[in-house]
């Protein structure tokens, strides 16, 4: 019987990419709900020092794949080792981050286990509504056994995406194969507080290779070092949108940005018009963000927009058109001219900070 809750982790140069450590701590919330366990998947060479990170983000049990072959993350080595350990163990449910990796392995995983993949998750839940239905209409004692008899014990896996350009939000269940298979977008789900000293397993699991299974070859492989920013870790952004009117006046934002501590980020179409580049981008297309504070200039609010922003703690919109959707997502509204507005908010911010001094 398929049981507990796995998270294939992704690294790079030793190092647990952050969508992991989310969504361990999302799976026990999960786990929490079904009474299974938290299992996560390590896969690299010389990568077992790092499974006490996944257990303090979370994690029950930590099942290590180490070989020479995994050093790089090459499709068909990882596709090989991953499949061999789903059907040796049988989960219940799959977790992937939807990153270029996760995006690449899954659907191949899932391919050869013959089940369901749903891409993209922006939210998961248990289906324990048929459960509860029956708890409520019966006084029997023994309501799990008798549940399970009557097919009423139903705790699948409902798995939430934007549809149809982002215009709807669809909710899939994998009702009739294991494991239930997901990539979640990094970001959307909230990093859970690390445990230090958090004891778990940590358990080897050997995948024999042969030559034949690395069908690339690597000739170099090429590392730059940039300045890069990651939206997703700011605690405020100032987000521009069409109403801004120019690429210039991103200038403006970064001021407002500055003195909160913040960083810059924008809707789709300026990214598209060449006003920002791609990585600063909020949105289905872009990226998912939950910030402190997420202050909306000048964007209209397409869902596609809204979904990759929602979740902030705090949403303050500007925008002169009063029936604007965005409205409909923020804290606080303010109706009018950005390019009104922002020198004004600069001037505030200036003046406060220069009497907290």
């Amino acid at each position: 019987m398929s049981k507990d809750l796995y998270v294939v982790a992704e690294q790079r140069d030793g190092e647990i990419a952050k969508v992991t450590l989310e969504l361990l701590g999302e799976a026990t919330k999960l786990a929490a709900d079904l009474g299974e366990k938290v299992v996560g998947v390590l896969m690299g060479d010389g990568i077992k020092g790092k499974a006490q990170e996944m257990i303090e983000a979370g994690a029950d049990k930590v099942i290590v794949i180490e070989d020479p072959m995994l050093a790089e993350y090459v499709t068909e080595p990882y596709t090989k080792a991953l499949t061999a350990l789903i059907k040796e163990y049988d989960p219940n449910i799959v977790l992937f981050g939807a990153s270029s990796i996760g995006r690449d392995l899954a659907p191949r995983v899932a391919a050869r286990i013959h089940t369901g993949l749903t891409a993209d998750c922006t939210h998961l839940d248990i289906d324990m509504e048929k459960y509860f239905e029956f708890l409520h209409a019966t006084s029997t004692a023994d309501t799990d056994a008798i549940a399970k008899k009557l097919g009423m014990d139903d705790k699948t896996l409902k798995m939430t995406r934007p549809a149809f350009g982002g215009n709807v939000m669809a909710t899939i269940r994998c009702a009739d194969y294991r494991p239930q298979m997901a990539t979640v977008r990094p970001g959307v789900m909230k990093l859970a507080e690390a445990q230090p000293g958090k004891q778990g397993e940590v358990e080897d699991f050997k995948v024999e290779f042969t030559p034949e299974d690395m069908n690339v070859t690597i000739k170099e492989v090429i590392k730059e070092t940039k300045k890069a920013v990651d939206i997703t870790d700011a605690k405020v952004l100032v987000s521009g949108g069409r109403g801004i009117g120019s690429a210039d006046y991103y200038k403006e934002l970064q001021k407002v940005a500055d003195l909160l501590g913040g960083e810059i980020s924008s809707s789709r179409a300026n990214v598209d018009a060449g006003w920002i580049a791609k990585d600063r981008q909020v949105g289905q297309t872009g990226k998912t963000v939950r910030p402190d504070l997420y202050l909306a200039c000048g964007i209209s609010g397409a869902i596609q927009h809204i979904a990759g922003m929602e979740n902030s703690e705090c949403v303050i919109s500007i925008n002169k058109n009063d029936t604007a959707a965005i409205f409909d997502v923020s804290d606080l509204g303010i109706v009018g001219d950005v390019k009104v507005i922002i020198p004004k908010l600069i001037d505030a911010l200036t003046k406060y900070k220069a009497a907290q001094n």
